[in-house]
């Protein structure tokens, strides 16, 4: 017996054999086109649900970075700069004069903070003024204390609905004798 009487290719007269062998063809090749179709299926699938998760269940990839070192290093505020130049003297045996401008720092969508601070305009410049009277140059030449005690005393005294979150001087200037 022969390798080649095993293979007939070339004609089909084998008896019942030959029918089957050119019938059975469709059959696998819908198998494997079956098989090929459910691993796309499968592999989409993985890969979309996986996007979704890694993108963050399908947020726009436009969003603002929100790692621990941006959010919170610096605030976006609004200004209240309404309160003018503040011109006094300093509390020391020869005075200084001191010449301020203030801007407050609010929330920056808050409405109630600028209306507040408007409706107390009067007792702000009064404060400021008394509040740098009171000082000495050398009080003075320690701008971060200074501003922190501003802030603390108008959020304490002064406000009472509302807070402002920071201090700033547009203009600081102590002229001494």
């Amino acid at each position: 017996m022969s390798d080649q009487d095993d293979i007939n290719l070339d004609t089909g007269d084998s008896g019942d054999g030959g029918g089957k062998k050119g019938s059975g063809l469709f059959p696998q090749l819908l198998k494997w086109v079956a098989i090929v179709l459910g691993a796309l299926i499968f592999i989409v699938t993985v890969v979309v649900i996986t996007v979704n998760i890694i993108s963050g269940s399908g947020k726009n990839q436009t969003s603002i970075p929100s790692s621990e070192e941006y959010v919170g290093v610096r605030e976006v505020l609004q200004w209240y700069q309404a309160v003018g130049t503040i011109q006094t003297r300093t509390s020391d045996p020869i005075p200084a004069s001191v010449l301020v401008d203030i801007a407050l720092g609010y929330t920056f969508d808050d409405k109630a903070t600028p209306t507040e601070l408007t409706s107390r305009l009067v007792e702000l410049k009064d404060f400021l003024r008394s509040y740098f009277n009171r000082k000495t140059v050398n009080e003075l030449r320690n701008e971060e204390k200074v501003k922190i005690e501003i802030r603390n005393y108008i959020n304490d005294n002064i406000l009472s609905k509302t807070k402002i979150k920071d201090v700033r001087f547009t203009r600081y200037e102590i002229v001494e004798q």
